[in-house]
């Protein structure tokens, strides 16, 4: 772990790969050099978040399984292309990115980067907890942002700043202005989500009803969580349950229901009151648990685990 600000600029060639390979896991790395050295890489890393600029390099950068496994990060990375493109892969996906785009990469999961000398890019590596803490599906699924307008554009305007003032700031202001930066880029993520494709409506649709009878017990289960644990917009999930003919609620009512049905039957549950069995499931009212109970199966709980037990 770094103790406070590190700063550093290397304009050499010889110097480069050692000095990017320090900053961005090691791997299988080959630059190209054709005439006088115009490579760039000046960095900022405090203990948790670092960012780091580099360009006029025609570079290779593999991380494979067996870096990965020898040399593990914890990282993920940002990159804003400014200048150029260049070709990306991750798992199976791939693609090329170029000024506009703002591309979120997992340096734990195997990756690939190529590009020409044209190309230059900021990168803000930020630790893979501060992602699975605030967005587990962003950390399963990296997403990529519209940096051309509204929240992503306000985004590239950060990352720029940032790195600009980078060797002004304090350890605490540095992580104090990435944390920010970091909860922008989830918020456009989960709002790029508002359009996701109809084509993918069923999909999702699925996986939210395997969600929600998965967690159905929780009692802050809503609309909303169930949106940032799938990295989804709450918005959007709405409108795929709408055309659906449900919502949310009832979902979440009817696998509360089912589940209150099977443990007011089960012996396992036989020595558990009524109300803790619709506090267990989710339920913060023993009369509304009831009302719901005779409406959806037209008869009241304590009926139902009598009935049970005559059989």
């Amino acid at each position: 772990m770094y103790l406070g600000n590190e700063t550093g600029s290397i304009g050499a060639g010889s110097q480069y790969r050692d000095a990017f390979l320090e900053l961005h896991g090691s791997g299988r790395m080959t630059v190209q050099e054709s005439g006088p050295w115009a490579g760039r890489l000046d960095w900022q890393r405090s203990s948790r978040y670092g960012i780091a600029l580099c360009g006029g390099v025609q570079e290779e950068f593999v991380r494979g399984r067996r870096d990965i496994r020898t040399a593990p990060r914890g990282t993920f990375e940002l990159l804003m292309p400014i200048a150029g493109a260049a070709r990306v892969e991750q798992g199976s996906a791939s693609g090329e990115i170029g000024p506009g785009t703002l591309a979120l990469c997992e340096i734990d999961r195997p990756v690939g980067l190529a590009h020409g000398l044209d190309f230059t890019s900021i990168a803000v590596i930020v630790p893979a907890e501060e992602i699975e803490r605030r967005s587990p599906a962003a950390a399963r699924r990296p997403p990529a942002v519209n940096g051309f307008s509204g929240v992503g554009r306000l985004i590239r305007q950060m990352i720029t700043t940032l790195h600009e003032e980078r060797r002004q700031l304090t350890e605490t202001s540095f992580d104090f202005a990435a944390d920010q930066l970091l909860d922008m880029v989830l918020f456009a993520a989960d709002g790029a989500a508002d359009t996701a494709p109809a084509g993918q409506r069923a999909r999702v649709e699925a996986e939210v009803r395997q969600y929600i009878r998965r967690h159905a017990q929780e009692p802050d289960l809503n609309i909303v969580s169930v949106a940032r644990a799938l990295g989804w917009s709450a918005r959007y999930l709405q409108d795929v349950l709408n055309a659906a003919d449900t919502t949310a609620r009832d979902l979440i009512r009817s696998e509360r229901l089912l589940l209150a049905r099977s443990r007011l039957t089960s012996p396992g549950w036989s020595e558990h009151s009524i109300a803790r069995i619709a506090h267990a499931c989710g339920f913060t009212s023993q009369a509304s648990f009831a009302t719901a109970y005779r409406r959806e199966f037209g008869l009241a709980p304590r009926e139902a685990r009598r009935s049970a037990r005559q059989t």
